[in-house]
C-alpha cells in the first residue's frame, strides 16, 4: 500500500496534457499517444497506482478523468507564503533570510528597491516594494 502514497517525477508535458484527456477509457497506448510518453514509463505508474481496470480479455483500460485526477494527485502542492516587510528571498542559499542593514533605492512613481544583506550567507539580497503599502517605507 506504501507504494500508492509514493510520488512520482511527472514530465512537463504529462503535467500539461493530462486535463485535456476526455472521460472516456484509453488504452495504454493511446494514453501515450496522447501525452508523447513512453509505453514503460505508463506500465511503471500502472504499478505504482495509476487508476485503472482490466476487461475480461485481461486488456488495460484508463479512465481519462481519473488519469488526470492521478496526474494533479502527484504534483507537489503549491505553498504560497507572504514575506514579511524585513525579509527578502537569497538567490544564493535558496531560502528567506532577514534583511541585514536595509537600504531604499527609488525606482519609479511608488515602487522601491531595497537591498540587504543576508543572515545566512552574507550575500546582497534585493526585494521590491510599494512605498504606499509598506508603513516603515512611508515614513521615509
Amino acid at each position: 500500500m506504501e507504494e500508492k502514497s509514493r510520488r512520482n517525477k511527472l514530465p512537463h508535458t504529462v503535467i500539461v496534457k493530462a486535463p485535456g484527456l476526455l472521460p472516456m477509457l484509453y488504452t495504454p497506448r493511446e494514453i501515450c499517444e496522447e501525452l508523447d510518453i513512453a509505453e514503460s514509463t505508463l506500465r511503471d505508474w500502472l504499478q505504482t497506482g495509476v487508476p485503472h481496470q482490466r476487461d475480461n480479455r485481461n486488456r488495460i483500460w484508463i479512465n481519462g478523468e481519473s488519469f488526470a485526477g492521478w496526474v494533479d494527485g502527484q504534483r507537489k502542492p503549491k505553498t504560497v507564503s507572504k514575506l514579511n516587510e524585513d525579509e527578502a528571498y537569497c538567490m544564493h542559499c535558496n531560502q528567506v533570510s532577514k534583511l541585514i542593514s536595509p537600504q531604499i533605492h527609488p525606482i519609479k512613481g511608488n515602487l522601491v528597491l531595497i537591498k540587504g544583506t543576508c543572515t545566512i550567507c552574507g550575500n546582497i539580497i534585493n526585494r521590491g516594494a510599494h512605498r504606499d503599502r509598506t508603513p516603515e517605507l512611508s515614513q521615509n
